[in-house]
């Protein structure tokens, strides 16, 4: 919590969700000096036909790699991580960082992250959104739109699920989301959105220091949620 590297990814429970859900193997690794907590650097396997052999810090995380609060720690760490994918054998290791680690190595811009400060005001927050986007919101907050705070995860699952079905990929399980909100608690957050007490949409955001991420979501829309969007758009 304290090391200024370190994001939500990094937080010890990862190693529980990712062994118990997917069943790879972990290895969280750690450099400690006078009694105090120095570097980390959450480590899991992969063995897969589809996707090859590698050590990542880490899979089914935007981040990971070394989150370290002295240079020293930080190579340390490093030296570990490739001993270790040498004595695996696997085909690469891969770290997730926020900036890179070695510039030398093989990187991919596959994603990208989009930040925005939040301001006290909600209008302002408001505001902040475009034009047209922002109209669509208000009309949402119009047509009676409702949103709740789930304890459990049936409902987000529900929403979930609808939306990954219909892009034709396939769907993370139920239990990976009751670990997720089970182990993080309070930090992982399940806003739902219904319509005369029908699911719309859902989203599962986690909540580290000053930030909250929205990670996971979806959306399933009954008919009559179809004719109000059709309204709104002039379509």
């Amino acid at each position: 919590m304290a090391c200024p590297e370190a994001t939500f990814f990094h937080r010890a429970g990862w190693k529980q969700v990712i062994e118990q859900a997917f069943g790879h193997k972990t290895w969280f690794l750690y450099i400690e000096e006078e009694g105090e907590i120095q570097g980390i650097l959450p480590l899991a396997e992969i063995n897969s036909l589809l996707f090859g052999h590698s050590l990542s810090a880490l899979p089914f995380c935007v981040y990971g790699g070394i989150a370290a609060t002295s240079d020293s720690a930080r190579t340390r760490l490093d030296q570990a991580a490739q001993m270790l994918a040498a004595q695996l054998r696997v085909d690469y290791l891969e770290y997730r960082n926020l900036h890179p680690l070695h510039q030398d190595w093989p990187t991919k811009s596959l994603y990208v992250t989009f930040r925005k400060a939040m301001d006290a005001d909600v209008e302002q927050n408001m505001l902040a959104i475009p034009r047209k986007q922002r109209a669509m919101v208000r009309k949402g907050i119009n047509h009676d739109l409702q949103s709740s705070l789930d304890v459990t995860t049936e409902r987000f699952f529900q929403a979930y699920s609808a939306s990954v079905h219909r892009l034709g990929t396939p769907v993370f399980s139920r239990n990976y989301f009751q670990l997720l909100k089970a182990i993080f608690a309070e930090d992982c957050e399940l806003l739902v959105i219904t319509k005369d007490g029908k699911v719309v949409s859902a989203v599962m955001s986690f909540y580290f220091r000053d930030e909250v991420l929205p990670y996971y979501g979806g959306g399933q829309m009954p008919p009559e949620i179809w004719q109000v969007m059709i309204s709104c758009t002039g379509s």
